[in-house]
Order: structure tokens, then sequence, then C-alpha cells
């Protein structure tokens, strides 16, 4: 399965492209905003493909031919504007879902936020709420596609190094979790279709990864 990861030069990105490329049955193209970026991935022996998230749908769907996955790990980062978040977080993951469409991809995985649903966008503070209603419209939009879709809700994302087990459900209190863990969830949905048509919050927990997606 060759999996295009949208968003590949971010922290989740970068651990997802290294244990596709060193583990069996996957591979990675990486798309990347520009081709200084390119190295890292060339290195784990990693396609590229160099594609801003504010081009067009036709240009990302290009990125996306002849694979068979697209994970959406992009993200504008805590130092942008709301201006970023929309663009970025919003019309950079609709168009991403439009180019799988396009380029006829049907498998793809989305990492949202921790809780995109309406009451979190009412409930979180003034310069926080644009980035969880945008990830909320996203996520809406994902749903309403006829894609096999998996959306992943970590909690607070850490440096720290992963620990391979989780909690993941519908629900679960919050928490924090590794970049590196949640790397190890996309990489285990991408291999399990049971995942297919579900979403999930996950955080540290006592599960091994593996057998946690088992149970979604």
């Amino acid at each position: 399965m060759k999996v295009l990861v949208v968003g590949a030069n971010g922290q989740i990105g970068k651990h997802l492209v290294t244990f596709i490329q060193v583990g069996d049955g996957l591979e990675a193209r990486a798309m990347i905003r520009n081709q200084e970026q390119a190295s890292f991935f060339e290195e784990l022996g990693a396609e590229t493909a160099v594609v801003d998230l504010e081009h067009d749908t036709e240009t990302i769907a290009k990125a996306a031919e002849g694979v068979d996955a697209i994970v959406f790990t992009a993200g504008s980062g805590p130092h942008t504007g709301k201006d970023k978040t929309i663009m970025i977080d919003l019309d950079g993951a609709v168009k991403t879902i439009e180019a799988a469409k396009l380029a006829g991809v049907k498998r793809f995985v989305m990492i949202s936020s921790f809780d995109t649903r309406r009451e979190a966008i009412q409930a979180a503070p003034a310069s926080f709420a644009p980035y969880v209603a945008a990830k909320h419209y996203a996520d809406e939009w994902l749903r309403s596609s006829d894609l096999d879709y998996t959306i992943i809700h970590p909690g607070a994302l850490t440096n720290e190094k992963g620990t391979g087990k989780v909690q993941a459900a519908s629900e679960v209190e919050r928490g924090e979790i590794p970049r590196e863990d949640v790397a190890s969830v996309i990489t285990a949905c991408l291999k399990n279709q049971s995942t297919v048509g579900k979403e999930f919050q996950i955080v540290t927990g006592t599960i091994p990864i593996k057998d946690a997606m088992k149970l979604i």
C-alpha cells in the first residue's frame, strides 16, 4: 500500500514516514511544502511531492496519483493567525478530501483535534476556538464523503518517546500522548480495515496499539 502523507514535514508526519519506510507492507510518498525539506525523506527511501496546501485541488490530486491511501497530518501550527488556520486546517483539509476523490483514492485517515464537537467550539478559549471550528467542519466534510475514512482525535501532544500503548475509544478522559505513538496508531489503522468508518480519541494508556485498534 502506497500512502501519501500530507504534512509530512511536521513532527507526526516525520515519525509516520519513518515507520512506514522501516516497516512491512506500506510505502510512503511525503507531501512537503518546499524542496529543501526533501532530504530527510529521500534518505529514508520515500518518494516526495512538493505541493503547498494553498495550491488548488487539482495540484494536490496530482500528488495523490497512484497512491492507495492519504493521511492528513497537516496543521497551521500554534504561531499562525486565524487566516492560516482557515487556509490549512479547514480549506487545505477539504481540498485534500476532494483531491482524493479526483485521484480515485478511497482510504483517508484524518488527524483531527481531541474534541471537535459543536460544544467544544463553544467551550474553547477565544484564541483556540477558530482551530476547533476548522477541525469540526473538516471532519464533517470527511464524514459526508464516500471515502473509507478514519478520524483520529489525539490528546495533548508531547515529544516524549512513544510507549506503544494507548487508551482508545469514542470518548476517553483527556490526557497526553506522544506524537510518536500517534504515528504508530496511524500505521496500525492503515493496516486494519476494521478502522474504516470509525473515529476515536486516543491518549496514553495500557493497551498495545495494535490490540487497541482491533477494539475500536
